[in-house]
């Protein structure tokens, strides 16, 4: 197997096939600005599966684009188990009736929480504000 490193031009100087680049950890981490730690946490629990060689990790596009995909559900809020279920759909044949309902049903929930998030974190910013009003008020009257 012939991988392709960050920066690497092949012989005759062509711009090397993205499809058949390899990552190592290190490069994969600091793409995505998380750890290597978290790289390898994340390959354990089976949500990428890089290809070993010897005691060497090499990453190839899938793992990168589950990994990118891994960060997105975390960002969003999504536990890792529900990351899991639909990373599985993101390889699976697509169009699949249940498959895209789920993940829908999925969406709804996630967007119900951050919006209720929002509405206490307004609530709560509405609250300061009347007690910061309050203080302000009650030491320009002294």
């Amino acid at each position: 197997m012939t991988s392709v490193t960050k920066g690497a031009t092949p012989p005759g100087g062509d711009v090397p096939d993205e499809r058949g680049r390899t990552w190592t950890i290190r490069e994969l981490a600091d793409e995505f600005g998380v750890t290597t730690r978290t790289v390898r946490h994340y390959e354990d629990i089976g949500l990428i599966s890089p290809e070993r060689q010897g005691t060497t990790r090499i990453f190839h596009r899938r793992d990168r684009t589950r990994l990118g995909l891994v960060l997105r559900g975390k960002r969003l809020g999504f536990p890792l188990d529900e990351i899991a279920k639909i990373i599985d759909l993101y390889d699976a044949p697509r169009g699949r009736r249940s498959q895209l309902t789920y993940v829908l049903g999925q969406i709804d929930e996630r967007r119900a929480d951050l919006e209720q998030r929002r509405r206490d974190i307004e609530d709560a910013l509405a609250e300061l504000d009347t007690f910061e009003r309050r203080c302000r008020e009650e030491l320009d009257t002294r």
